[in-house]
């Protein structure tokens, strides 16, 4: 494992121990996050832990063409219960995400120094934010890294029910109509497997990562 101090650098993503860390140390600067997304490689760490950088395989992504919409979701959409903007409230999103309690989960990764530092990515425009409405309350929503051709899906959540998934479905919608490549959604779970996502070999999503030039 690679222990970083000041230098701005990662090793290859081939370097990661077999639960697909990579990287220990370092601080959550835009710039370093920047190199990280650009590179397949993601902060994720307990709070008043060091930092932990992963590039897991296999990574968890969405070919947004296999995006599953169940009928009783597609109701849901119809009906027009939400409404969805983007980008509006990023700070209110990820505090949201930083308080949801989890199946599984003692307390949250998202540090006041990640809200902190992903805030500055989004007034940069790098990351940013879907929001999802009810009665023009913020229900629902989630956040990630635009990198132009790849969005990494950070976290969602839900005040009720399948507010989360209105909000993936519209940036799925989003990306597609702006011919993105994919969704990366980093690691498997259950929930993302139904809404169509899978795993990939790593080496097959950094191809896709470094066929086009990001943008940040």
């Amino acid at each position: 494992m690679y222990f970083i101090f000041e230098n701005l650098y990662f090793p290859p993503v081939s370097e990661a121990d077999e639960e697909g860390v990579l990287a220990v140390g370092g601080d959550l600067s835009p710039e370093r996050l920047k190199l990280a997304y650009k590179r397949g490689i993601f902060p994720w760490f307990n709070e008043g832990e060091s930092i932990l950088w992963w590039a897991p395989d296999p990574r968890m992504i969405l070919y947004l063409d296999e995006l599953v919409v169940s009928k009783s979701m597609r109701n849901i959409l119809n009906r027009k219960l939400f409404t969805v903007t983007f980008n509006t409230c990023f700070r209110d999103v990820i505090l949201n995400c930083q308080k949801v309690l989890r199946d599984g989960q003692d307390g949250t990764w998202i540090s006041d120094e990640i809200v902190k530092s992903y805030c500055e990515l989004h007034h940069q425009g790098i990351a940013k934010s879907v929001e999802v409405w009810q009665d023009e309350v913020l229900v629902g929503g989630l956040y990630g890294v635009d990198l132009g051709h790849v969005f990494c899906g950070e976290s969602m959540f839900s005040k009720v029910s399948n507010a989360s998934k209105v909000a993936f479905i519209a940036l799925v919608n989003h990306l597609k109509k702006e011919n993105y490549k994919l969704l990366d959604c980093q690691v498997y779970n259950p929930h993302l497997e139904s809404l169509g996502c899978r795993e990939i070999d790593r080496e097959d999503f950094m191809a896709i990562l470094e066929s086009e030039k990001s943008s940040i």
